[in-house]
């Protein structure tokens, strides 16, 4: 019902962003969505179930990798910039744009953790999209720095900041850190089980390394995705939210929906922030189905 092609277009600096291109069969334009992986991840990060039902549904979908992971050019390797993968994906909207199977006036954002902050900012403040789903976004990386590290280890984080930006000075490579890890002496941006099991899942031989940026972690705790959330309407707006996420927090993410404009639709499911992905996949990616086909036709 639908092929996957290997595609690249550029980005800024010269840097190939690369990824998959699902098209139906049959002839004519098509609405298209485009969408991108979370924190530190890549797009073989169960991202394909998703574009996979988006195509069988009749929609073109693009998956790329942000700069810097997976099959995209970018160095240093590993370096999560919310503001550049922002700026990165417009890019890749008028990569769809360009195409000729693409309806330019009917295309969509799917984003999830991470990505689903961005799908909140790119909502806002980019009108070629005329459909957004948000799937347990990041809100506030402040509350949830908060929430996910001891008082007590506050200072030794910020001295690891300070420590990287001197080396950086020195002409050092950015310092990295560990992604998942259930020993508490290795410092890991996630312990929590699922996290471990989501993050280490097989990935067909793709590139990716448990390891990031140090720098990151700072980005990650200045973020703040929300206070742009009033601001998508009148984009229609779809958010996906776990009742029991310990990552991006359910009830920063209710309070957030509270906030948006109409039109919005709020899809809550049982389960963590990576269940929308696994046991519940089939609640969630029903739910961006029927969004995406209401408001891209």
């Amino acid at each position: 019902m639908f092929t996957r092609t290997d595609v690249e277009f550029d980005a800024e600096g010269g840097v190939k962003l690369r990824g998959w291109l699902f098209t139906p069969a049959g002839e004519g334009r098509r609405p298209a969505i485009t969408m991108a992986h979370g924190y530190a991840g890549v797009k073989e990060h169960g991202l394909e179930r998703f574009a996979k039902a988006f195509a069988e549904a009749g929609f073109v979908v693009l998956v790329h990798d942000h700069r810097g992971f997976g099959a995209s050019e970018g160095e240093p390797r590993q370096d999560v910039d919310p503001w550049r993968q922002i700026a990165d994906w417009r890019r890749a909207i008028s990569y769809l744009e360009s195409l000729d199977v693409v309806d330019d006036k009917r295309i969509g954002l799917w984003g999830t953790s991470y990505a689903g902050g961005h799908a909140i900012v790119l909502g806002a403040t980019d009108r070629r999209l005329h459909a957004v789903v948000a799937q347990v976004p990041t809100i506030s990386g402040f509350e949830q720095g908060l929430r996910r590290i001891s008082p007590e280890n506050v200072p030794a984080i910020e001295e690891a900041f300070a420590s990287d930006e001197r080396a950086q000075l020195r002409g050092e490579p950015p310092r990295r850190q560990t992604i998942v890890s259930a020993d508490p002496a290795v410092p890991a941006s996630y312990r929590a089980k699922e996290a471990i099991d989501f993050y280490l899942q097989p990935l067909g031989g793709a590139a990716w390394e448990n390891q990031v940026t140090v720098r990151s972690t700072r980005a990650a705790r200045m973020y703040e995705p929300g206070p742009w959330i009033a601001r998508v309407s009148p984009t229609p707006l779809l958010m996906v939210v776990g009742l029991r996420d310990n990552i991006t927090l359910t009830d920063l993410e209710l309070a957030a929906y509270e906030r948006a404009l109409e039109p919005k639709k709020l899809v809550v499911i049982e389960g963590g922030h990576f269940d929308p992905y696994v046991s519940q996949f089939h609640v969630s990616s029903a739910a961006a189905v029927a969004w995406f086909r209401q408001h891209l036709g």
